[in-house]
Protein backbone atom coordinates (compact mmCIF):
# COMPACT_ATOMS: atom_id res chain seq x y z
CA UNK A 1 0.00 0.00 0.00
CA UNK A 2 2.36 2.03 -0.57
CA UNK A 3 1.82 5.86 -1.69
CA UNK A 4 4.71 9.03 -3.21
CA UNK A 5 1.91 11.60 -4.49
CA UNK A 6 4.44 13.86 -4.93
CA UNK A 7 2.77 17.52 -5.89
CA UNK A 8 4.60 20.27 -5.04
CA UNK A 9 3.62 23.82 -4.00
CA UNK A 10 3.70 27.12 -5.32
CA UNK A 11 3.92 29.34 -2.20
CA UNK A 12 6.04 31.42 -1.72
CA UNK A 13 8.19 31.01 1.79
CA UNK A 14 8.29 35.00 1.39
CA UNK A 15 4.84 35.48 1.83
CA UNK A 16 4.19 33.25 4.55
CA UNK A 17 2.72 35.16 7.94
CA UNK A 18 4.47 32.50 10.12
CA UNK A 19 7.95 31.19 10.20
CA UNK A 20 9.82 28.90 12.60
CA UNK A 21 12.72 26.66 13.11
CA UNK A 22 11.91 24.17 15.52
CA UNK A 23 15.31 21.88 16.73
CA UNK A 24 15.37 18.58 17.35
CA UNK A 25 13.67 17.81 20.71
CA UNK A 26 11.73 20.86 20.72
CA UNK A 27 8.04 20.94 20.74
CA UNK A 28 5.53 23.46 19.09
CA UNK A 29 1.61 24.07 19.81
CA UNK A 30 -0.50 26.22 17.13
CA UNK A 31 -4.01 26.37 16.15
CA UNK A 32 -4.57 26.76 12.74
CA UNK A 33 -7.62 28.93 11.76
CA UNK A 34 -9.60 27.78 8.29
CA UNK A 35 -7.88 27.93 5.19
CA UNK A 36 -4.48 28.57 6.82
CA UNK A 37 -1.93 26.37 5.20
CA UNK A 38 0.92 24.99 7.33
CA UNK A 39 4.33 23.68 6.28
CA UNK A 40 6.45 21.20 7.61
CA UNK A 41 10.13 21.17 5.92
CA UNK A 42 12.91 18.62 6.63
CA UNK A 43 15.38 20.87 6.28
CA UNK A 44 18.50 18.20 6.45
CA UNK A 45 16.58 15.16 5.66
CA UNK A 46 14.96 11.84 7.27
CA UNK A 47 14.06 14.00 10.24
CA UNK A 48 10.36 12.54 11.99
CA UNK A 49 8.22 15.30 12.76
CA UNK A 50 5.91 13.99 15.44
CA UNK A 51 2.37 15.66 14.81
CA UNK A 52 -1.04 15.78 17.18
CA UNK A 53 -4.46 17.03 15.41
CA UNK A 54 -7.25 18.24 17.36
CA UNK A 55 -10.38 19.59 16.49
CA UNK A 56 -9.81 23.36 18.87
CA UNK A 57 -13.63 23.72 19.47
CA UNK A 58 -13.83 20.29 20.72
CA UNK A 59 -10.45 19.34 21.83
CA UNK A 60 -11.35 15.43 23.07
CA UNK A 61 -12.04 15.30 19.21
CA UNK A 62 -8.49 14.56 18.61
CA UNK A 63 -7.41 13.11 14.95
CA UNK A 64 -7.97 9.32 14.26
CA UNK A 65 -5.69 7.46 12.72
CA UNK A 66 -8.17 4.50 12.00
CA UNK A 67 -10.81 6.46 10.44
CA UNK A 68 -8.15 8.42 8.42
CA UNK A 69 -7.24 5.08 7.01
CA UNK A 70 -10.54 3.61 6.65
CA UNK A 71 -11.34 7.04 4.73
CA UNK A 72 -8.70 6.93 1.96
CA UNK A 73 -8.19 3.47 2.31
CA UNK A 74 -4.61 3.72 2.71
CA UNK A 75 -1.81 3.40 5.58
CA UNK A 76 0.00 6.11 4.30
CA UNK A 77 -0.49 9.59 3.99
CA UNK A 78 0.06 11.88 0.77
CA UNK A 79 -1.47 14.36 -1.23
CA UNK A 80 -5.03 14.18 -0.90
CA UNK A 81 -5.15 13.06 1.87
CA UNK A 82 -7.51 14.51 4.65
CA UNK A 83 -7.28 13.61 8.46
CA UNK A 84 -10.51 12.97 10.05
CA UNK A 85 -11.21 13.27 13.81
CA UNK A 86 -12.47 10.25 16.04
CA UNK A 87 -16.09 12.44 15.65
CA UNK A 88 -15.38 11.97 11.88
CA UNK A 89 -14.63 16.34 11.77
CA UNK A 90 -11.94 16.89 8.70
CA UNK A 91 -9.39 18.68 9.87
CA UNK A 92 -6.37 19.03 7.11
CA UNK A 93 -5.83 18.22 3.90
CA UNK A 94 -2.34 17.62 2.73
CA UNK A 95 -2.44 20.02 -0.44
CA UNK A 96 1.27 19.31 -1.45
CA UNK A 97 4.05 16.75 -0.64
CA UNK A 98 7.41 16.31 -2.00
CA UNK A 99 8.66 13.20 0.29
CA UNK A 100 5.75 11.40 -0.90
CA UNK A 101 5.10 9.00 2.06
CA UNK A 102 4.21 9.70 5.90
CA UNK A 103 3.04 7.27 8.73
CA UNK A 104 0.70 6.82 10.97
CA UNK A 105 0.86 3.76 12.32
CA UNK A 106 4.38 3.83 14.50
CA UNK A 107 3.55 6.07 17.27
CA UNK A 108 5.22 8.45 19.24
CA UNK A 109 8.59 7.50 21.45
CA UNK A 110 7.92 7.49 25.03
CA UNK A 111 10.14 6.36 27.79
CA UNK A 112 8.45 3.07 28.13
CA UNK A 113 8.46 2.25 24.24
CA UNK A 114 12.19 3.46 24.07
CA UNK A 115 12.81 0.58 26.90
CA UNK A 116 10.63 -1.99 25.28
CA UNK A 117 12.30 -1.28 21.86
CA UNK A 118 15.84 -0.58 22.53
CA UNK A 119 17.06 -1.11 26.84
CA UNK A 120 16.36 -0.14 30.28
CA UNK A 121 19.06 2.46 30.00
CA UNK A 122 17.11 4.65 27.22
CA UNK A 123 14.52 5.51 30.18
CA UNK A 124 15.48 8.91 30.42
CA UNK A 125 16.25 9.92 27.42
CA UNK A 126 14.13 12.83 26.12
CA UNK A 127 11.02 11.51 24.18
CA UNK A 128 8.56 12.75 21.72
CA UNK A 129 5.69 11.98 24.39
CA UNK A 130 7.52 13.79 27.07
CA UNK A 131 7.62 16.65 24.75
CA UNK A 132 4.07 16.86 24.13
CA UNK A 133 2.71 17.48 28.06
CA UNK A 134 5.68 20.29 28.19
CA UNK A 135 4.05 22.02 25.37
CA UNK A 136 0.62 21.52 26.94
CA UNK A 137 1.49 22.33 30.14
CA UNK A 138 2.85 25.22 29.33
CA UNK A 139 -0.35 26.18 27.30
CA UNK A 140 -3.20 28.17 29.48
CA UNK A 141 -5.51 26.84 27.52
CA UNK A 142 -4.58 23.32 27.34
CA UNK A 143 -2.64 23.09 30.66
CA UNK A 144 -5.62 20.65 32.20
CA UNK A 145 -4.51 17.98 29.67
CA UNK A 146 -3.04 15.01 30.79
CA UNK A 147 -0.80 12.09 29.06
CA UNK A 148 -4.58 9.77 28.68
CA UNK A 149 -5.42 12.73 26.42
CA UNK A 150 -2.59 12.51 23.96
CA UNK A 151 -4.15 11.15 20.61
CA UNK A 152 -2.61 8.74 18.02
CA UNK A 153 0.06 10.69 15.95
CA UNK A 154 1.38 11.24 12.23
CA UNK A 155 5.06 10.77 12.06
CA UNK A 156 5.94 13.39 8.61
CA UNK A 157 9.05 12.13 6.86
CA UNK A 158 8.94 8.47 8.64
CA UNK A 159 9.52 5.83 6.90
CA UNK A 160 7.57 2.81 9.19
CA UNK A 161 6.74 -0.41 6.50
CA UNK A 162 4.52 -3.10 7.53
CA UNK A 163 5.68 -6.54 7.05
CA UNK A 164 4.40 -9.00 5.19
CA UNK A 165 3.22 -10.76 8.80
CA UNK A 166 1.44 -7.61 9.99
CA UNK A 167 4.29 -6.28 12.00
CA UNK A 168 6.02 -3.10 11.46
CA UNK A 169 9.77 -1.65 10.88
CA UNK A 170 11.73 1.65 11.72
CA UNK A 171 13.27 1.77 8.31
CA UNK A 172 15.84 4.60 6.73
CA UNK A 173 13.55 7.51 5.90
CA UNK A 174 12.64 8.30 2.34
CA UNK A 175 12.89 12.16 2.96
CA UNK A 176 15.48 14.37 1.93
CA UNK A 177 16.74 17.85 2.74
CA UNK A 178 14.40 20.48 1.70
CA UNK A 179 11.55 18.09 1.58
CA UNK A 180 8.27 19.14 2.97
CA UNK A 181 4.48 18.91 3.21
CA UNK A 182 2.04 20.80 3.56
CA UNK A 183 -1.94 20.80 4.95
CA UNK A 184 -5.04 23.31 4.74
CA UNK A 185 -6.98 23.78 7.78
CA UNK A 186 -11.03 22.68 7.24
CA UNK A 187 -11.80 23.20 10.80
CA UNK A 188 -10.10 25.35 13.45
CA UNK A 189 -7.22 22.73 14.17
CA UNK A 190 -4.46 22.84 17.30
CA UNK A 191 -1.48 20.75 16.21
CA UNK A 192 0.92 20.01 18.18
CA UNK A 193 4.79 18.89 17.06
CA UNK A 194 7.54 17.07 18.40
CA UNK A 195 10.28 17.32 16.44
CA UNK A 196 11.48 13.82 17.12
CA UNK A 197 14.99 13.52 19.69
CA UNK A 198 15.17 9.76 18.86
CA UNK A 199 18.67 8.31 18.31
CA UNK A 200 17.74 4.54 19.08
CA UNK A 201 16.07 3.83 15.20
CA UNK A 202 17.52 5.23 11.57
CA UNK A 203 14.29 7.31 11.15
CA UNK A 204 16.29 10.10 10.90
CA UNK A 205 19.53 8.34 10.73
CA UNK A 206 20.26 8.01 14.46
CA UNK A 207 21.28 12.34 14.45
CA UNK A 208 17.63 14.46 15.15
CA UNK A 209 17.90 17.65 13.16
CA UNK A 210 15.59 20.74 12.74
CA UNK A 211 13.19 21.42 10.97
CA UNK A 212 10.70 24.63 9.46
CA UNK A 213 7.49 25.95 9.84
CA UNK A 214 5.77 28.33 7.96
CA UNK A 215 1.95 29.18 7.82
CA UNK A 216 -0.14 31.11 5.07
CA UNK A 217 -3.56 32.56 4.84
CA UNK A 218 -5.65 30.56 2.85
Amino acid sequence: MAVFNNVESERQEVKAIYSKRLLAGDGWLHTLEPGQVLRIVDLEGNQAADTLFFNAEVPTDHYSAIKTIQKQKNIYLSTGSVLLSEMGTELVEIVADTCGRHDTLGGSCSAQSNTVRYAHETLPMHNCRDTYMLQLAKSDQYQHMQKRDLSPNVNFFMNVPVTLEGGLKFDDGVSAPGKYVEMRAITRTVVLISNCPQLNNPCNAYNPTPIQLLIWEG
